[in-house]
């Protein structure tokens, strides 16, 4: 079986307080889309990577990713890494990625990998176990337990409910979906892409609402998602104490 992943880099900086797109904001002297497809290209043998990017800044994301095209890869192979304009939701920019790989010719049973350029950080143990997941059982998110109480509440800011904590998790990227689930997800879900307002937040939801069954797999605590110039910060933090390899 194949792996190939989609990378999502169509976010804004807005809230980073940068005028460039989010996935080329600088992390340790290099983008986070750098940081994001090294850490894919360094855990498994992909074929293909495919990196959605404002439609503006398509060539400014392809060539901050040529040192990745020449840099290291799991296991010396390396795959095409393309660059494709993204779209006005996440679930649309995936779905660009979708078509873009339409014509690869993938088989049912070939996973992709769907990964968010603002979570820079994860571990390689971790994409791992995402990928041996999908394979087993068609959807995967990795995912952590959920320390805080969490509250449910209404329009007003009243407290409806509270869950359990023991059955929520917090869950990140890289999901993992075998290409016939993914691809009949997005196709139903298409309807919402256009609208930020109704456009899903992840890809398992779009699973979710088929029906299907979507498993989690340990999450890596590291794979914080970069929102704000605190989060950039303590990215920075963590990766002068990190290895590479988790």
């Amino acid at each position: 079986m194949r792996t190939v992943a989609i990378l999502t880099a169509a976010g804004s900086g807005s809230r980073l307080g940068s005028d460039r797109p989010k996935a080329l904001v600088e992390l340790a002297g290099e983008p986070l889309v750098v940081h994001a497809a090294r850490a894919l290209l360094c855990a498994v043998a992909l074929d293909r990577l495919v990196v959605t990017a404002p439609a503006a800044s398509v060539e400014d994301v392809a060539g901050a990713l040529a040192t990745v095209r020449s840099g290291p890869v799991h296991g010396g192979v390396r795959c095409e890494v393309d660059v494709v304009p993204g779209g006005p939701s996440r679930q649309a920019s995936v779905a660009a990625g979708l078509a873009s790989l339409g014509d690869a010719g993938l088989a049912a049973d070939d996973v992709v990998l769907v990964h968010d350029a603002a979570r820079p950080l994860v571990g390689h143990a971790t994409v791992r176990r995402v990928v041996d997941g999908a394979r087993r059982h068609g959807a995967v998110v990795p995912g952590l337990a959920v320390a805080d109480t969490v509250k449910v509440v209404d329009e007003d800011g009243r407290v409806t409910g509270t869950p359990d904590r023991r059955t929520l998790r917090a869950v990140q990227t890289p999901q993992g979906f075998t290409w016939a689930v993914l691809s009949r997800a997005h196709e139903a879900g298409r309807h919402r892409a256009d609208d930020e307002a109704t456009a899903a937040t992840d890809d398992a939801g779009l699973v979710e609402d088929l029906g299907l069954p979507v498993h989690v797999v340990v999450g890596d605590a590291h794979a914080l998602k970069i929102t704000t110039t605190a989060d950039l910060e303590l990215a920075e933090r963590l990766l002068s104490r990190a290895g590479t390899d988790r």
